[in-house]
């Protein structure tokens, strides 16, 4: 029973840092445009 009292916070903590990066990730435009790196892959190199 007393390990509860570290799990419950533990598994509190570690839901919020995955929802701020899951905000950081939406913030920053990671989102914007999913088909572009899917196109990307069919493209000849430039180089």
């Amino acid at each position: 029973m007393d390990i509860l009292f570290v799990l419950i916070p533990l598994s509190v903590v570690l839901a919020l840092v995955v929802l701020a990066g899951l905000w950081w990730a939406v913030y920053r435009g990671q989102f914007e445009d999913i088909e572009e790196e899917g196109r990307r892959i069919f493209e000849e190199d430039k180089e």
